[in-house]
């Protein structure tokens, strides 16, 4: 397992963990389901769910041609959870009454959607068919390798 597998396998179950305690805080202090249910939720569909599958696949998904990806695994865990983090620091407070915090949320989506993308893209040149990992192998036998 590389540093980028572990770090997303880690994460994941930190917000896993984060996850289970606020919502077990909402039945002792229920007055913070408010402010606090749609950063539980983000935290166990992105924190937790998105990361171990992204985790997961950066780690067991096909490489072929021995593809290294060590800077985009890193580009996608940096941007999802700068953007994951920064929502469920500033959503409760927006949620109770902070307005001007609306633009920080903004950035926290594009950060998140942009960590989608590049997760999208790594793992669209690692899905091939058997037809284009034959082609892949004779290219690299012709040039001797």
């Amino acid at each position: 397992m590389g540093f980028w597998h572990y770090l997303f396998i880690r994460a994941a179950l930190v917000y896993l963990v984060y996850t289970a305690l606020l919502g077990t805080l909402f039945y002792l202090f229920p007055g913070l389901v408010g402010p606090f249910r749609p950063s539980h939720v983000h935290a166990g569909l992105v924190g937790f769910f998105l990361q171990m599958v992204m985790g997961v696949a950066y780690w067991m998904m096909p490489r072929p041609g021995g593809l290294r990806q060590d800077r985009l695994e890193g580009i996608t865990f940096v941007l999802l959870n700068t953007g994951l983090l920064l929502r469920l620091v500033l959503e409760p407070l927006f949620l109770s009454g902070h307005a001007g915090l609306r633009p920080w949320l903004g950035v926290s989506g594009v950060l998140q959607v942009l960590a989608t993308l590049v997760f999208a893209h790594a793992m669209g040149r690692r899905v091939l068919t058997a037809e284009m990992l034959r082609r892949l192998r004779e290219e690299r036998e012709r040039r001797g390798g």
